[in-house]
């Protein structure tokens, strides 16, 4: 009995191990590409580490916009807000290129000489769970 309760033991470590690895090695690849366009923002990388199993991952990112004024003032409560992306992306030979798009809009717009400022991004490979660091 105690050799059956000693393999079993043994058996459910193993298969533990094995559901808690699959993703410890997915990973952002380089930096994030933030380019920013008008009120338009898109930010692009690469994920690796994803596996053989994965075919695909889904990744999101937010962050805060706001109008600024060219004094640099901070904006009032309307003229901020948050601008959101995802999108589901192929993995091949584990790794995943993606690139997201999200366009800010105010009431009222946001022109010129007024420009548009973004904070605290966050993306994040929601399947597996990682985080990126973009700035």
């Amino acid at each position: 009995m105690r050799h059956f309760t000693m393999l079993t033991i043994c058996l459910l470590a193993v298969a533990s191990f094995m559901t808690t690895t699959a993703w410890a090695g997915a990973h952002q690849v380089g930096a994030c590409t933030l380019t920013q366009s008008g009120n338009t923002l898109t930010v692009a990388g690469k994920e690796a580490g994803l596996g053989s199993l994965v075919t695909s991952v889904q990744i999101s990112f937010s962050a805060d916009a706001s109008c600024i004024n060219p004094g640099s003032n901070k904006p009032k409560a309307a003229n901020k807000t948050t601008v959101s992306g995802s999108g589901t992306f192929d993995v091949n030979n584990g790794k995943a290129d993606f690139s997201l798009t999200g366009t800010a809009t105010f009431q009222p717009d946001c022109t010129p000489p007024m420009t548009v400022v973004y904070s605290n991004l966050t993306v994040t490979d929601t399947t597996s769970g990682v985080t990126f660091s973009c700035h």
